[in-house]
Order: C-alpha cells, then structure tokens, then sequence
C-alpha cells in the first residue's frame, strides 16, 4: 500500500531536527502520523538503524517540545516491503499550544497544520488555544512572553516583605505547575506591555489640554507613578473656620487610591488598549476597559457584590496590602463622598466602565467663568484654520467684543504657548506655536 502525505500525514526519508516542527503541528491541530523511512515520492527507502533514531526522536520529543507531550506520542518500528520503518502517530494534545522548547509561545516556536504542510501560528491562534486549553481567565492562562524579569516587582515584595522566591511564585499563581509564567506573571513583570496614560486638562472639555503621562513597567511600578502623578495635580483649597485654615484637596485621597486600584485591578486585560485617568477642572475620570464581569450589574458592585475579573491579580494586591478586602472598593469611594455636596458616578458600557471623582471645590460660578474662557479661546484658535496669522481687529470681530477683551484672550494664549506675538504697534499680529 503506498503512502501518500496529507493533512493527517507526514512522510521523512530520515530523522532531522525539523521532525520536531512536524510533531508540534500535529499536537497543536487534529493529529497525525510520521512515517520514517520513506520519500516524498513515496518510494520506501527503511531506517539503517531503527533502535538508534527511535531513541533520537524520543529525545527530541521529551527535551525539545514543550508540555510533555509523551501521552500524545507513540513511536512505533513496522516493516513494510521488507524494510524497517518507524511509525510516529500524535495525538492531538490537551495542553495545546506545543511549541518547540527553545523557541517558546512565538509563532516560531508554535505550528499547525495546513493541508500538507506544518506552518507556524499567528499570535491569535496561540492565544486561543490558550484559552482553550487554560480557560478564559486571562490571568490564569500561560504568558506569550516567558522571557520574563522581575527587578520592579522583587523589590516591592521585599519592601512588603512578603517573600517572591520560585515556590512563592507558584503559590502565588504567577507560575503553573509545569513550569510556564502565567499573564498575572507578566502583568507584574519589567516586560509588561499594558500601560496607563493620564491627561490633564484645563476646563471641563478636551478642548485646552495642559499635560500628559504615560507609565510603563509591571503594573506595581505603573500604581505607584500614577498615584503620585494624581497626586500633584489633586490642588488644594485653603479656608478659614474662625481662627484656623483648613485645606481640603479636590479629591479625598482614599477615592483617588481605590478608583486607581479598582481600574488597574479589575480591567480585561484582554484588551491592548491602555487604562485612562483624565483631570479636568470639575472632576477626575477613570476609564477601565472591559466592562463589567458578565452576569454582574451595578447594582450588584454597588451593594458590595464581589466577582473578580483577575483573581491572581486580586489575590497578589491583597497579599501586599495594596486592597484590604475584596467587593469594598466601589463602597470605599461612595463613603469618601458621604458628606460632601458632590457625588460619584458610575458609567457601566459594553466594554468600559467608567468612575467619574467629582471635584469638591469646584463651585459653578468659577466653573462657569472657566468654561466661557475655554469658548472664547477655541473660537480665536478656529481663525488659523483660515490664516497663518491674525490681528487683534480679527479676535474682536470674532468674539463681537471690545478692545480689552480680545487682548485678554490673546494673553491668556501666548502664556498657555499657543500663540506668539510678531510684530509691533499697527503690525502686530499673532501666530500659532509650532
């Protein structure tokens, strides 16, 4: 009977370090056979020393793919024609993506099969084998990226001295049990790709933006410097009770704390997308991608109901007494609230939620008069849309103002370093800030 390759079959004359790449495939799709000994025309040439090579492969197939994939693996010496072969039949594996050991989670290190050939896997496709073979937890599931250090957060543990040895590691649900850096892992790691970024602006729109930050590094590293960046821009307010001032800041600091932790502890890492914290004049957002846990609604979070979206996660921040106790977070803020004239919302979408600080000083005659600022500005910034430069006479017209008026606007511009003034007395006229 002649063998033909298909889907379901490989054919080899001899054993070579690609043979791997044709094992992994196999593991990683439906299954298959290998057939050592015979070309691809066909033509049955036999193995010379059979005890030697099935030795080989055997080797080849504990040390270099990655799980074991000895339960899914058979080799096996036949004699066809009067010639020794060797039969390897594979089974598709439950630990899938395989991938060759010196390679890891990449696409070339991970294979699968097209019709008859073993071709490597996009990023996608080894994630959703992931996710079929470790679950849809995201934090639980086995890392792409095992190439993994831990300067940031070895420090930090220290710091909380709570230990962060291998075996804590494995306790702590950052490595499975055999042998992989989960996403929590990396989430914590110097390598993590997430990020926060953090706008700050000056009003109540998105119109007149004032500065921007964006942290890197394990998400530990990314609380700690966005804490301290909310910080600086969380002003304070001084008034006077009889003989004494009392400050208070725009923001209870235990609202601003919670809602950082909440949103970075909670998201759906699923999504590449960064975490956002916008800073107006009114109030402090914090835009956490992922939605709320399905079969969890508002009022559920809000009377306290707990369901994690990352556990490991969870579980890590609680063990470093970053949150005291699970489902009291959203609690927490609305209790920083209590007293005040202002409260918190929340927005639940499909795909974000949204906690929104409103700011405790702001009163709404000078939010009013800020607003009318930032109108005034956004109508002199739409006259370059139509010039290179302008003159006063241009402002006034615009605004249908005076003389004093328009040259407050233009001031307020070329200190914010918008515009700048070129010119003198009757040539004056004013350009944009490249």
């Amino acid at each position: 009977m002649e063998l033909f390759e298909s889907e379901f079959l490989e054919l080899k004359e001899i054993v070579t370090p690609g043979l791997k790449k044709e094992i992994v495939a196999f593991a990683n799709s439906s299954g298959g056979e290998i057939y050592i000994g015979i070309k691809k025309t066909s033509e049955i040439v036999g193995v010379a020393d059979v005890e030697f090579e099935m030795e080989r492969i055997s080797n080849m197939i504990r040390d270099g793919i990655k799980p074991d994939l000895s339960a899914y693996s058979s080799l096996e010496r036949i004699n066809q024609k009067g010639k020794d072969l060797i039969r390897i039949t594979v089974s598709r594996g439950e630990r899938r993506p395989y991938h060759l050991a010196d390679k890891g989670l990449k696409p070339g290190g991970v294979y699968v099969r097209h019709g008859i050939t073993s071709a490597p896997a996009s990023e996608e496709a080894i994630r959703q084998m992931i996710k079929e073979s470790d679950g849809t937890a995201f934090d639980k599931a086995r890392a792409l990226n095992q190439d993994l250090s831990f300067s940031y957060a070895e420090e930090y543990f220290k710091n909380r001295k709570v230990a962060f040895t291998e075996s804590n590691k494995k306790t702590l649900g950052l490595i499975t049990s055999d042998g992989y850096y989960t996403n929590a892992a990396w989430l914590l790691s110097d390598q993590c790709e997430h990020s926060i970024k953090c706008a700050v602006y000056k009003g109540v729109g998105k119109t007149n933006f004032q500065s921007r930050k964006e942290f890197f590094g394990s998400i530990l590293k990314q609380v700690e410097d966005t804490y301290t960046f909310i910080l600086l821009n969380n002003n304070i307010s001084s008034d006077f009770e009889g003989l004494y001032r009392v400050d208070t800041p725009d923001y209870p600091d235990y609202a601003i704390r919670e809602a950082l932790l909440n949103t970075v502890v909670h998201r759906d890492y699923d999504y590449s997308g960064s975490t956002i914290i916008n800073i107006y004049a009114d109030r402090m957002e914090f835009i956490s991608l992922g939605g709320l846990v399905k079969g969890i609604t508002l009022i559920d979070i809000m009377s306290g109901v707990s369901q994690s979206r990352n556990s490991v996660v969870a579980a890590i921040f609680y063990r470093l007494e970053l949150i005291e106790s699970y489902g009291t977070g959203i609690g927490r803020i609305l209790e920083s609230y209590e007293n005040l004239p202002v409260k918190v919302s929340f927005a639940p979408a499909p795909a974000s939620f949204v906690v929104t600080l409103p700011n405790v000083n702001t009163s709404s005659s000078s939010l009013s008069e800020n607003t009318e600022d930032f109108v005034v500005e956004d109508k002199i910034l739409n006259l370059f849309k139509n010039a290179e430069s302008i003159t006063r006479k241009d402002v006034e017209r615009v605004l249908g103002s005076s003389q004093f008026p328009a040259i407050k606007a233009l001031q307020r511009l070329i200190e914010q370093g918008k515009i700048q003034r070129i010119g003198k007395a009757r040539s004056t006229r004013y350009i944009l800030n490249k």
